[in-house]
């Protein structure tokens, strides 16, 4: 979000900091908080990845974030093969892999209240470490399968508090158009360690034996905490309270949702965000089934899955390394509207190739969460900023599922084809999506003027 309640560390080109802390704000956000164009380099040209890079904060933290998504990814591949090995039960398996994506809706919106709460980088190494230990014990020979899937779901509970501190803290590392490049950056390698993980994580479970594996994944979540020991900078906790004015962990996660759906401006952004996310990648759920109606397997269906990240990939590139920043907040709704749009021809298309292309575009559309998520992060109040990530986060989880679980349904149906319910998810979401256009601000910043 562009305009940010509180400056407490901003890192320069050089590495260096300069502090020039504002007055905190107390409330939620407010009309007071009113978007402003975010600082800009060299007259609004885009921010280049050395310059992004040139923030040795932000350096530390982004591979700190690499490893830690590898890990995350390592521990779901190991373990999976791990109660495979143990029980020769498919369905355990699965209820393994399944467990690892309900943590961040249960723990996402009450957990990432400590990212506000204690300073950000105390969570980030206190969830790397706790992961380290929590990763150890499963690698215990002989350890009951209910508890190995108990351990993998506390371990992935942490990780929400960890992705809602890391992008609660990216606004007060980078200045101006470093923040959103950054964050495009990010985006494309979260893509690239999932996909990745999973490949690195059969590897090295073909190598080293799921023990080894998850003995390796540990080692991923200790460099993560001495990257971001050494190079973050250590920054006051963003709700200041004194002991007085202590309340509940339930009660603060009612604030963050306070300020994000009491504010009009967070309210348009996160609810674009969801509705274009769920209803853009319902498809992912029946890939499968999608892929047979082509005549087609598992590579086919890999095919589908990838066109969509694919096309993310190559938009998140043209908008955050060639676009100037008013073009990139001129076309954030146009490409909302395309992300579910593409969609609608599958309705009659026949032809893979062309399934593909349009999967492809899409995905291209889906970029605009990239300039999206940078409105967001700058708009909402610091001491608010870790539950409204985290919030984020939860709801993305809980759309994603609710969309893909509904298209599945309906798929199961008589007579209903699975590329006809991706069409349909399409022309829904469209409509859903431009209606919410009608909640967007109408001032000149956020037309890109």
């Amino acid at each position: 979000m562009s305009s940010t309640a509180d400056w407490s560390v901003v890192g320069d080109a050089d590495g260096s900091r300069s502090t020039g802390q504002a007055a905190p704000t107390t409330g939620g956000a407010t009309p007071d908080a009113a978007a402003q164009p975010p600082e800009q380099l060299d007259g609004g040209r885009a921010a280049t990845y050395r310059e992004v890079f040139g923030v040795r904060a932000y350096r530390h933290l982004f591979f700190a974030s690499l490893l830690s998504q590898s890990g995350d990814q390592l521990t779901k591949v190991a373990l999976a093969w791990l109660v495979l090995a143990r029980t020769g039960s498919t369905l355990l398996t699965a209820i393994t892999y399944a467990i690892t994506y309900l943590p961040w809706v249960l723990g996402g919106p009450l957990l990432s209240a400590y990212a506000d709460r204690l300073p950000r980088r105390r969570v980030l190494v206190s969830c790397d470490v706790a992961r380290v230990v929590l990763v150890l014990l499963l690698a215990v020979p002989h350890t009951p399968t209910a508890v190995l899937i108990g351990l993998l779901f506390f371990s992935n509970l942490l990780a929400s508090p960890f992705n809602a501190a890391q992008a609660a803290l990216m606004p007060e590392l980078l200045a101006g158009d470093r923040y959103t490049v950054a964050n495009g950056l990010d985006a494309m390698v979260r893509q690239i360690a999932q996909v990745g993980g999973f490949a690195l994580g059969g590897v090295v479970v073909w190598a080293l034996s799921p023990t080894g594996a998850l003995l390796a994944d540990a080692a991923t979540f200790a460099a993560s905490a001495l990257l971001i020991l050494r190079g973050v900078p250590a920054i006051r906790a963003a709700l200041h309270r004194d002991a007085d004015g202590r309340q509940s962990l339930l009660r603060d996660s009612f604030d963050g949702a306070r300020a994000v759906f009491g504010d009009p401006r967070l309210r348009a952004y996160v609810l674009l965000f969801w509705a274009a996310a769920g209803f853009g990648f319902a498809y992912e759920g029946i890939a499968v089934p999608y892929a047979g109606a082509f005549g087609g397997g598992a590579r086919t269906a890999g095919l589908l899955l990838a066109a969509g990240p694919l096309g993310q990939t190559i938009g998140i590139l043209v908008l955050g390394r060639i676009l100037p920043p008013h073009i990139r907040m001129r076309l954030l709704l146009p490409l909302a509207v395309i992300s579910t749009a593409a969609l609608i021809p599958l309705l009659a298309i026949r032809s893979l190739p062309a399934a593909l292309v349009l999967l492809t575009l899409a995905g291209i559309g889906a970029a605009f969460n990239v300039p999206l998520n940078s409105l967001f992060g700058r708009a909402v109040p610091t001491e608010y900023r870790g539950r409204a990530f985290g919030l984020a986060g939860a709801g993305l989880s809980l759309s994603y599922g609710v969309t893909m679980l509904a298209a599945g349904a309906i798929a199961d149906l008589p007579h209903i084809s699975p590329g006809a319910v991706i069409g349909g998810s399409g022309i829904i979401g469209t409509a859903v999506v431009l209606a919410l256009t009608r909640l967007w601000p109408r001032d000149d910043f956020h037309r890109g003027h």
